[in-house]
Formats: structure tokens, C-alpha cells, sequence
């Protein structure tokens, strides 16, 4: 006799949860498993995302080296993650001092992330210089600041560890970058400038490491949002919907964790590119390929309504 039909579908429901979860729990135990062993750097690793990422991947039994521009927070940062920690299944990170505003130190930092291990098995790439002001506001110096931060930091990295990768004909680097390295939004020219650069190099980079084993990936998020309530702002008159909607969008913010997770998973799954956005920036990436000037239409609405705005106040 067979089951009744009003049985059928929430017994359909509870079986393919099941299944879910012992999916995901497979994959954590194999996210585990993959990064074990592996000399793993991170960049910005006192940062929202980084911290995440270092403690995913001291979880795991990565080889940490964690890389930060002072030594107090790094040093938080080590004791947070050995605190409890069981040295049977995990290893003490190291500590590397990097700045990326500084690029004369680069020779140096390199020689001294080689010497920890000897060799580098993932680089993360995760540090971010961010600036929101109109064009004409903004100095040359600004300019080559977010640049050596955005883009001749990660970049002179990834040089600096390509030559043991290609002689151990493996590796995988990961830049985590920004959805305005595919999309220019604006008052962001400089930092979508930078995304743009880096995003260009590692795709160029992707293609002309493949025959040695190496594993380029890219990961294009939103901004990363670390507050826990959304922050009250003050009432202004109200802008074109359209734009408000989009800018909205565009700006929807992923939490750390999120994003850290996705870093994980795109290491063990050796993904090549990651769009971690919402429905509203994947659409404006196609309609600036297939119909740019309602984009541009829309962005310039919303920027003569802050204008406006701006006047009013």
C-alpha cells in the first residue's frame, strides 16, 4: 500500500535536508583535509576577512603565515588562534611584517616569507586600501597609494613566490578582490582603478601559469560589512529609485565569515572565479557589456541626485 500524498511531500522535504547537511558536513570534513600540511599566507591578516580566513585555515592544520603591518595585532591575533588550540592537530603561525604602502621592503619580506617553510603552497592576497571622494578631489599621492596597495603590492608578491611554485609545479594564488574590479561605481575612481589593474594582472597571470600546475583565483565580493545593525543615517531628500535601488545593490555588503568560507571553499575546489554578489551587480555586469548606456544613464541619475542632495542639506 503506498504512502498517502500529503505524506510524501514533507517526507521528500526531510530527506533531501538530510542529504544537504551530510553533503556539508562532508565538505567541512574535506575542507579540512586539503589545506592540511599546506603553507598557506595570508595578507592583512588582522583584518576582518584575514582573521577569519587564519583561523578557517589554522582549523584545517594549515602551516599559517600570517602576514600584517604592526606587530600588536598580530601577535593578538597568534595568541587568539594557539590559545587551546591542540598542537597535535594544528601548527603556531608565523609572523611576517608586511606594508604594502611600502614597496621598497617587498625584496626583503618575500626572502623572509621563503624562509619560514621553504616553499609557499597558497598565497591569499586579501589586503585593500579603500577611497570614496570625486575625482578632482584626489591627489597623485592618493592615487599611487590605493595603487601600491591594490595592485603593486599583490602583484610584486605573486612574483616573488611564482619561481618556487613553478619549480615544485604547484601552487594556488587567490586574489581576493572587488566586484569594482569588474564594475566602476562612482566617487570610487581610484579604488575601482586598482581592482581594475589587479583583476587584469591575475587574469593575464591565470593563463600563463596553467602548464606548471598553478591555480589562479579571483573572488569579487561586495563591500565587506563587519557591523552587526546597519547604521542610521540621517533623512535626505530622496533620490532617482532606480539609482537608489542599484546603488543599493551594488553595495550590499558580505559578512567576513561569508567571505572567508568562499576563500576556503575556493582553494579546496580550485575555482578559478568567484562573483560573490548579489542578482543586481551580476545584471549591471551584463548590461555593461550588452547595453551600456542605460548603465551609465543610471550611475550619472545617482550622482546628480547626491549632488542635489548635497545642496539641500
Amino acid at each position: 500500500m503506498g504512502l498517502p500524498s500529503v505524506i510524501v511531500l514533507p517526507l521528500l522535504i526531510v530527506v533531501a535536508a538530510g542529504v544537504y547537511y551530510i553533503y556539508n558536513e562532508i565538505l567541512h570534513f574535506m575542507s579540512k583535509s586539503l589545506v592540511r600540511n599546506k603553507v598557506v599566507v595570508i595578507t592583512d591578516a588582522v583584518s576582518g576577512v584575514g582573521t577569519e580566513c587564519a583561523r578557517l585555515f589554522h582549523k584545517g592544520g594549515a602551516r599559517l603565515i600570517l602576514c600584517g603591518t604592526g606587530w600588536d595585532k598580530l601577535e593578538s591575533l597568534y595568541d587568539s588562534l594557539t590559545t587551546d588550540a591542540d598542537p597535535r592537530e594544528t601548527f603556531a603561525p608565523k609572523l611576517v611584517i608586511l606594508d604594502f604602502s611600502d614597496m621598497d621592503s617587498m625584496e626583503d619580506v618575500i626572502a623572509e616569507v621563503v624562509e619560514c617553510y621553504g616553499c609557499v603552497d597558497v598565497l591569499i592576497c586579501n589586503s585593500s586600501m579603500k577611497l570614496k571622494a570625486p575625482v578632482q578631489s584626489i591627489s597623485l599621492e592618493q592615487d599611487r597609494n590605493i595603487m601600491d596597495v591594490n595592485y603593486f603590492g599583490p602583484s610584486t608578491l605573486a612574483k616573488g613566490v611564482l619561481p618556487m611554485m613553478i619549480s615544485r609545479r604547484s601552487g594556488h594564488i587567490v586574489l581576493v578582490n572587488s566586484i569594482q574590479g569588474r564594475l566602476a561605481v562612482p566617487f570610487r575612481s581610484s579604488y575601482a582603478a586598482s581592482k581594475h589593474a589587479a583583476q587584469a594582472f591575475f587574469d593575464c597571470l591565470r593563463a600563463e601559469v596553467e602548464e606548471y600546475g598553478i591555480i589562479v583565483s579571483t573572488i569579487s565580493h561586495t563591500f565587506i560589512n563587519a557591523s552587526e545593525l546597519p547604521p542610521v543615517e540621517e533623512p535626505v531628500p530622496k533620490p532617482n529609485p532606480v539609482a537608489e535601488f542599484i546603488a543599493r545593490q551594488l553595495t550590499h555588503g558580505v559578512r567576513p565569515s561569508v567571505l572567508a568560507n568562499e576563500i576556503m571553499q575556493t582553494v579546496n575546489r580550485k575555482r578559478k572565479e568567484v562573483l560573490l554578489v548579489h542578482p543586481i551587480p551580476r545584471v549591471a555586469l551584463h548590461l555593461r557589456s550588452l547595453f551600456p548606456p542605460f548603465l551609465f544613464a543610471v550611475l550619472a541619475a545617482g550622482v546628480k541626485d547626491s549632488v542635489l542632495a548635497e545642496q539641500m542639506q
